[in-house]
């Protein structure tokens, strides 16, 4: 691949002045071209790794040609077999030159040259966290082969392990989450021969036995206090079942489910009846910013799995002392159920001002639900709106924010309707979202021929540094600590 570098050398000349390489263009098209990924009209942070697209439809094109324009610079790619590549250089100087970076894709058909319509990248001034985390899987329903846990540097395509189930004995691990998107506070569960939660600090591991008898289940879907002191969690009695008719392939339902907060300094569990009712599902805590509130998903308990589609979940919160570790006598509800459809993965911004969550017709396990869709609330005037901007006409699902609230990743099937891939999407201040873009990769066809779907995308300010080989070490020798539950 050839990249040709050209400046305009007097401000206010068309920027293809002095461009050795320019073509004589026959025609226009006034449409925007067919790249794939879709990074038309995308807003990007200035810290993103250089976006590589094809286009995807080259029949009878002998050559084609992108050409970047940004302030002063300009920079002509010749495709290699249809895809684009940027240097990262030469995207670090487009990036830097301005706010707007227009890109005009150019083909040649036979002897004759055309000229799709230009479109843009736009350059916010906020930077995106330097990492995200996120589970590797098959998209299987009762089995899978290999899984780990992978950080990936959004700066450039370096993807390393942070752990992976090769190393014990094949089993599940799921549910990592981090406290402020730090990498030295972690958290994640293993299953199976190794069961237990795993607290992941700077230079430590520790593993939790986190069943109690007063309790349904081992602990599950987590949330970090922002002290670091406390997680709060569901446990759930969990089943799945498979349609053979209905477009959502899978079912995933809580027989019942409650919610818990740990208390990281003293392994032990505490609660509220408000958060343990045997006349509700309580499920997907997530602490607010400040650590005074614990916004959850609650429903009417009905009879499952008969009644499974009637399931609704509302977005409930209950406030919280840390100094106390207790709970508030009143639960408040942001989005009833009664309203027509079910809530899931309440996430609040870093900021607290707004929280996003998804919607979808019924249940809380929505990721392969296709009507699944992204909202988010004001907390100051509790208005729900709609994400239209990030949605599909397929499943968007799980989503975290930056550490600094600009930024969203969130999981979607948007592109072939059977695996999960990660979006990234703008927030501005006033919590406007802007058109998402797809992780960006170093080869067109990664994601083509990647068997495996991105679960729980999370960002971290900085590189895990964990080492896999202990991790792996204390779950097959340590029989970990017994957590406690405490009615104080």
């Amino acid at each position: 691949m050839r990249n040709i570098r050209c400046i305009s050398a007097i401000i206010g000349l068309a920027l293809l002045s002095g461009c050795s390489d320019r073509v004589n263009v026959d025609s226009h098209i006034d449409s925007a071209p067919p790249i794939f990924p879709d990074y038309t009209d995308v807003t990007l942070p200035p810290n993103i790794a250089p976006l590589c697209f094809s286009m995807p439809d080259s029949c009878g094109v002998a050559q084609f040609r992108a050409i970047y324009r940004s302030g002063d610079e300009e920079i002509v790619v010749k495709d290699d077999d249809g895809q684009f590549a940027i240097g990262q250089s030469d995207w670090n100087n487009l990036k830097r030159a301005s706010s707007k970076i227009t890109v005009t894709i150019q083909a040649k058909k036979g002897d004759k040259w055309i000229e799709y319509a230009p479109f843009n990248l736009y350059i916010a001034k906020d930077r995106i966290d330097q990492y995200i985390v996120y589970r590797l899987i098959e998209p299987g329903y009762e089995t899978w082969n290999e899984m780990g846990i992978y950080q990936r540097n959004l700066e450039d395509y370096e993807q390393s392990a942070i752990i992976t189930n090769k190393m014990t004995g094949y089993g599940c691990m799921n549910c990592h989450s981090f406290c402020k998107n730090s990498p030295e506070k972690m958290l994640f569960h293993m299953r199976s021969d190794y069961g237990g939660t795993y607290i992941v600090g700077e230079n430590s591991v520790k593993k939790l036995n986190t069943k109690t008898p007063q309790t349904i289940s081992a602990l599950v879907y987590p949330s970090w206090h922002p002290s670091g002191n406390y997680v709060a969690f569901s446990v759930n009695n969990t089943k799945q079942m498979f349609h053979t008719t209905d477009r959502n392939r899978v079912e995933v339902f809580d027989n019942a489910s409650d919610v818990v907060v740990y208390d990281v300094k003293k392994d032990e569990i505490v609660s509220s009846p408000l958060l343990m009712s045997d006349r509700a599902f309580e499920t997907f805590p997530a602490f607010s910013p400040d650590g005074k509130t614990l916004y959850f998903c609650s429903a009417d308990s009905l009879e499952i799995p008969a009644k499974y589609d009637k399931v609704k979940y509302s977005l409930c919160s209950i406030s919280f002392d840390e100094k106390t570790r207790s709970f508030g006598n009143v639960v408040d509800t942001l989005y009833n159920a009664r309203e027509g459809k079910s809530v899931s993965f309440p996430r609040v911004s870093p900021d607290g001002k707004y929280l996003m969550f998804t919607l979808s017709a019924y249940g809380n396990f929505s990721i392969w639900h296709k009507d699944a869709d992204l909202y988010l609330v004001n907390l100051k005037n509790k208005q729900v709106s709609i994400l239209s901007e990030l949605n599909s006409k397929d499943t968007e699902s799980y989503h975290s924010w930056s550490s600094n609230g600009r930024w969203v990743v969130f999981s979607s099937r948007r592109i072939d309707g059977l695996y999960t891939r990660p979006f990234i999407a703008y927030i501005d201040k006033n919590g406007k979202a802007h058109k998402p873009f797809l992780l960006p990769q170093k080869e067109k066809d990664y994601y083509t021929f990647l068997m495996k779907s991105y679960n729980i995308p999370e960002f971290t300010t900085g590189k895990v540094k964990v080492d896999q080989y202990v991790t792996s070490k204390i779950a097959k020798k340590d029989k970990g600590t017994d957590l406690k539950f405490s009615n104080k």
